[in-house]
């Protein structure tokens, strides 16, 4: 039971991460796996390595936490290959709804990893604060367009995967940014190994040293840490604010019209504004179920 629960976070996981402006690990913090994630993460060493020759798979197996890693991953690949079609087609036909669910989400987790920290100092406050400027910063910036070159693609891999491990700051958004979210997904779909290769290896690399630093921090300093990711999250709202208005347009791959530059604004009719409402509420809910299971496990 404890390894389905573990594959239903990983498929949470991958759903979120398909969402410019939502983080997987958002969902891996409320679920109580984040620090174990990067412990496991960082066990994969020349040590492990070591171990592996010297006292066989099994060992290494053990070492590595390898069962809820592959677990874990599982979910997350396979919600990256069998959702990205349904989100891509939800957030381009019924944007306002997908925003407000993940609108209360990201609230309820603001709250749910603010709780956590046991004593608000000024270092708690000052990294609230830089945490919510800098989520923010990014979430307003103007995207730009990179050519998807082999070596570009390998770089946003590393890029793109410190900021999916970073509850706040979305993966897929970096990728939005450096004009690379629509090759990068339409690879996905279309299931174009060499550039899923390509992306997996820079992937690969960028979490093997950045998971060693987040969970040095995070052993060392918790509550400031703590306090800067809420304030990631929290600056995360002025991207996912469900409603917007289309400053730019730009054409995909398959010849689409879709927004490129927008900007927020308020809610154009009451009827919207309670459906809205009710959306956050669920996104709201879905945080406290995940809090209670993690809680059980």
């Amino acid at each position: 039971m404890k390894h389905i629960w573990l594959f239903l976070k990983g498929l949470a996981m991958g759903a979120a991460d398909v969402v410019p402006g939502v983080s997987g690990g958002t969902i891996a913090f409320i679920t109580g796996i984040y620090t174990e994630l990067l412990d496991s993460i960082k066990s994969i060493n020349l040590n492990a390595l070591k171990i592996l020759f010297r006292d066989g798979v099994p060992a290494f197996w053990k070492a590595i936490n390898g069962t809820f890693l592959l677990t874990l991953l599982s979910g997350i690949l396979i919600a990256l290959i069998t959702l990205a079609r349904g989100i891509h087609y939800l957030l381009l036909n019924h944007p306002i709804w997908v925003w407000s669910f993940f609108f209360g989400l990201i609230v309820a987790s603001c709250w749910h990893i603010g709780k956590e920290i046991p004593r608000w100092r000024w270092q708690e406050l000052a990294a609230l604060a830089a945490g919510a400027i800098i989520a923010a910063w990014i979430s307003v910036a103007s995207p730009t367009q990179i050519e998807a070159t082999p070596m570009i693609v390998f770089l946003a891999g590393s890029v793109a995967i410190c900021a999916m491990i970073l509850p706040g700051i979305s993966g897929s958004f970096i990728l939005l940014l450096m004009g690379l979210y629509e090759p990068i997904l339409g690879a996905v779909k279309a299931l174009d190994l060499g550039i899923m290769g390509l992306f997996a290896v820079g992937a690969g690399l960028g979490l093997m040293l950045f998971s060693r630093l987040l969970s040095w921090l995070l052993h060392h300093y918790q509550s400031v840490m703590f306090a800067l990711l809420t304030g990631f999250m929290a600056g995360s709202l002025v991207k996912v604010w469900p409603w917007k208005e289309t400053l730019l347009t730009r054409i995909n791959s398959k010849g689409v019209e879709v927004p490129f530059i927008q900007s927020n604004i308020l809610p154009d009719s009451a009827t919207t504004a309670v459906l809205a409402l009710l959306l956050a509420g669920a996104g709201l809910g879905l945080v406290l179920l995940l809090e209670k299971v993690a809680k059980d496990d």
